[in-house]
């Protein structure tokens, strides 16, 4: 073959796997949307990610929770993010979610992008990434993310009563899952990411009245001696707090859950047997969750003019 020939062949071939990265067109998600437009955007984001984690393994449990509480309110545009201003009170000063943490990380790989690429890395593509790279970090599955999501304009604590409560049964979660297009097998599976972090006394104190059969009788006794400290008390949901695996589901089988919501998996019929088969093979619950939170990651995204981004991600534009 001609050399000339062959060298315009391999740049067509080239264009055809870039032109496959932008499947939806410049707006659309791909995996390679930052591929030509800012190259080190996930290296930038996961360098930033292990740095916060190194200093403080507990932010893995805030970025997961923060991309979950994200994605389910207007979907995954970075409206967690956004700072509440003397007009409008933001969905992060919303009572469920004042236990988020790690927004600082979220700045900082902000700011270094728009060192490297002024204006083109969005916050909520930020957060989907610092989430991944924490879940991996802690020991669990690593899984890749379309990137391409724009950052949303509306972020309203009223938007807030849309998330679960501590207090559903399985039966609510069902539902409230089902209504965003998944199925109970994701919801436990996406449940799962209890398996890192704390909760505070507040969000569980409701069960120990008595009245909660679903609770181990000595395991209230270890919540009694915790919520001693007050409301913000806190409370492991497992024994490894700090680590991606599947002891959470374990816990549940105990009677031990953390928060009603977390127990009531186990006590309904319809998800006890998902919750067994992830207590006992943590590989296909590694597997379901990374389907299952890839999925939440696509949740309602802004694309296009439907969205900005952010020059920081605590304001709109």
């Amino acid at each position: 073959m001609d050399v000339g020939v062959a060298k315009i062949i391999g740049v067509l071939l080239f264009m055809e796997v870039i032109a496959s990265g932008y499947r939806f067109g410049a707006d659309g998600l791909s995996m390679n949307y930052y591929m030509l437009s800012c190259p080190f955007a996930d290296l930038i984001v996961k360098n930033t990610v292990t740095s916060a984690l190194q200093d403080d393994p507990t932010l893995a449990a805030g970025l997961v929770r923060m991309h979950f509480h994200d994605c389910f309110i207007q979907g995954c545009d970075g409206s967690i993010l956004i700072d509440s201003t003397k007009d409008n009170t933001a969905e992060k000063d919303s009572p469920a979610n004042l236990s988020l943490r790690g927004y600082e990380v979220i700045d900082n790989a902000k700011e270094q992008l728009e060192d490297q690429c002024p204006g083109v890395v969005s916050c909520a593509d930020i957060l989907a990434m610092a989430a991944r790279d924490a879940v991996f970090w802690v020991g669990g599955p690593f899984y890749e993310i379309p990137k391409g999501r724009k950052d949303g304009r509306r972020s309203r604590i009223e938007d807030t009563i849309n998330l679960p409560f501590p207090t559903s049964n399985a039966t609510e979660l069902i539902r409230q899952f089902g209504q965003r297009g998944f199925t109970a097998q994701e919801m436990v599976a996406l449940s799962g990411a209890h398996t890192l972090g704390v909760a505070r006394c507040a969000s569980f104190k409701n069960r120990l009245s008595g009245g909660d059969i679903s609770v181990d009788s000595e395991f209230a006794k270890t919540l009694s001696n915790t919520c001693s400290g007050g409301d913000d008390a806190e409370q492991p949901f497992d024994p490894t707090r700090n680590s991606f695996d599947n002891l959470y589901f374990n816990t549940l089988q105990r009677k031990s859950g953390l928060l009603f919501s977390d127990q009531a998996l186990f006590t309904s019929p319809q998800t006890r047997p998902i919750v067994n088969g992830y207590a006992f093979n943590e590989a296909m619950f590694f597997l379901d969750f990374q389907q299952a939170i890839v999925k939440m990651g696509t949740l309602d995204v802004k694309e296009g003019s439907k969205g900005e981004v952010r020059l920081t991600c605590r304001q709109i534009n």
